[in-house]
């Protein structure tokens, strides 16, 4: 009973000690920035290097946890949402001050949100919330509390508040006053940034503490990942907050503590055929690429696991549909990734009047069947995929011809001349709600890329993901969404006008002297949890 008691008081000073170590932490944290940030306003965020700046200094209303994907009170401790998703009301946190001390009320938030919605600062941030015409309506009714009423509806509408870093209303430093658990201290152009800790920061830990427990942090400016690599090796920098499949292979072979694999994350890799009427291509191209069953045999034709087994090392996973399994809510179950069957893709090739002749194939009319893939030169990954397609149709009698266009060039033949017969890229997520994703599954969208900005649905099951995605729109009932969503993932994985291959890791790379980091597959993975982050105390002393 003694060794047992004993034990349990040496786990107990462990346990005390590590809380204590990382309060003591202190230090400066060092991790690489591709480029610039572009701007310092929160509301003007359209790039990674900014985005990076403004979660580690903006201090939001609410703040999605990246790992368990709920959304946590931050300066607003209680919100509610209204009038079928027009307004939200907020309860704010008491006795907040900016980093320059000035005091932190629902004025703040207030201006924010003015700020945000005025239409001649061109907000990207902003553009989430537009919802109808019309101005919105602020309410301040106590210092800490206050309501937002938008024109329309706004699906999603509280999730979205994770993206907006509160400004200060009446601070001389204006968006360099801020409210989260750093501030910029010093830019050097095209070096590095130095952020502080802001000494007016919020929240404590479990113990009283202020957070963040480390001092700084240093942003360097560097493009190149194989310095980047290295740097991280010598113990100069301590984070990559994304890695790809051949650099996370390297590192895990010659550091393997520092290597993390979080899993299938959000992002796809696709490819899709032109669809577009008045595109310059022959009629009976056109006529291949409308065909549902054309893409489903091209799609079963394709070798999603060798795919993700050479192209990304194992680092992926073969996709369904739309909507990634790393999307824990959004994500139809019942689905699977569609199988490598050549055999069956020819007996569907068959029911379109298809056939073999002399070893390749050709249609009812005698058209050889053969078209050509563009996509974007330098993705060395988009490359091997490609040319692995290529493989894989053969195997069916299907030239493919592959084209590497620079991404202007492509840009314009995908949404200008429709001078393209099929594309492969890959479309960057980071929003868990659907709703984000109105802009490519509306046939009237731009960004319907297989044949965009429609008047009026082309085919009946367009016109009913049309009806649907209006539908999950339109209502707050989470049950009702939920079916709509799966419903438009069914018919996705049944058309196939975009032919989902795979959903790539996410993958970082963390030092061992950066303790209780845990990357997660939502951006920013390696420090989504920043104030809680430490340094090694030999680290720490050392910086």
């Amino acid at each position: 009973m003694r060794q047992r008691s004993a034990r349990i008081a040496v786990l107990l000073f462990l346990i005390l000690g590590v809380r204590l170590a990382s309060a003591q932490s202190g230090g400066q944290l060092r991790f690489c920035l591709r480029s610039e940030p572009k701007t310092f306003n929160p509301l003007l965020v359209a790039d990674d290097a900014s985005e990076t700046v403004r979660y580690l200094t903006g201090g939001v209303l609410m703040r999605l946890n990246r790992m368990t994907q709920q959304l946590e009170p931050q300066l607003a401790v209680a919100w509610k949402v209204s009038d079928n998703g027009r307004t939200i009301s907020f309860k704010l946190r008491e006795n907040v001050h900016f980093s320059d001390g000035t005091a932190f009320s629902a004025e703040d938030v207030a201006y924010t949100m003015q700020q945000l919605m005025d239409p001649a600062l061109h907000s990207p941030t902003g553009d989430s919330f537009r919802s109808g015409k019309g101005k919105i309506v602020t309410q301040v009714t106590g210092k800490s509390q206050i309501s937002v009423t938008f024109p329309a509806p706004v699906v999603g509408l509280d999730k979205l508040f994770d993206q907006v870093a509160i400004m200060s209303a009446k601070s001389p430093e204006k968006e360099m006053a801020v409210l989260g658990p750093y501030f910029v201290a010093e830019n050097k152009a095209g070096s590095y940034l130095l952020l502080k800790r802001n000494p007016n920061y919020w929240k404590h830990d479990a113990d009283g503490r202020p957070l963040p427990y480390i001092d700084s942090i240093r942003l360097d400016i560097q493009q190149n990942r194989d310095i980047e690599m290295l740097r991280l090796l010598r113990g100069e920098i301590d984070i990559i907050n994304s890695l790809d499949a051949e650099y996370y292979d390297k590192l895990e072979a010659q550091a393997p503590g520092m290597a993390y694999d979080a899993g299938v994350s959000l992002d796809s890799e696709q490819m899709w055929f032109n669809q577009v009427p008045n595109s310059p291509l022959p009629a009976y191209k056109k006529t291949w690429f409308s065909s549902t069953n054309f893409r489903r045999a091209i799609s079963e034709s394709i070798n999603r696991e060798d795919l993700v087994r050479v192209v990304f090392r194992g680092h992926a996973r073969p996709a369904v549909s739309w909507i990634s399994p790393a999307n824990k809510f959004w994500f139809n179950s019942r689905l699977q990734p569609h199988p490598f069957a050549p055999k069956a893709a020819l007996q569907a090739l068959a029911q379109d009047g298809f056939h073999m002749q002399n070893g390749a194939l050709h249609d009812r009319e005698g058209h050889l069947v053969e078209f050509s893939v563009i996509t974007n030169a330098g993705n060395k990954y988009r490359e091997r995929m490609a040319a692995m397609i290529q493989q894989d149709l053969a195997g069916i009698g299907i030239r493919l011809n592959v084209v590497t266009l620079d991404f202007p060039s492509l840009i314009e033949r995908i949404t200008r001349s429709f001078d393209y017969e099929a594309c492969l890229l890959g479309l960057v997520n980071d929003d868990l709600d659907p709703n984000a994703q109105m802009n490519v599954w509306l046939s009237s969208a731009d960004n319907h890329q297989w044949n965009p900005r429609q008047k009026a649905p082309s085919t009946a099951w367009e016109a009913e993901i049309d009806s649907l995605m209006r539908a999950q729109a339109a209502t707050l009932d989470m049950k009702k969404r939920k079916q709509a969503i799966d419903r438009v993932q069914e018919i996705v994985w049944q058309q196939e006008p975009f032919i989902y291959l795979v959903n790539k890791d996410a993958m970082s790379a963390v030092s061992t002297a950066l303790h209780h980091a845990h990357p997660v597959v939502l951006r920013p993975q390696a420090y989504w949890n920043i104030d809680q982050l430490t340094l090694a105390s030999e680290v720490a002393r050392n910086r």
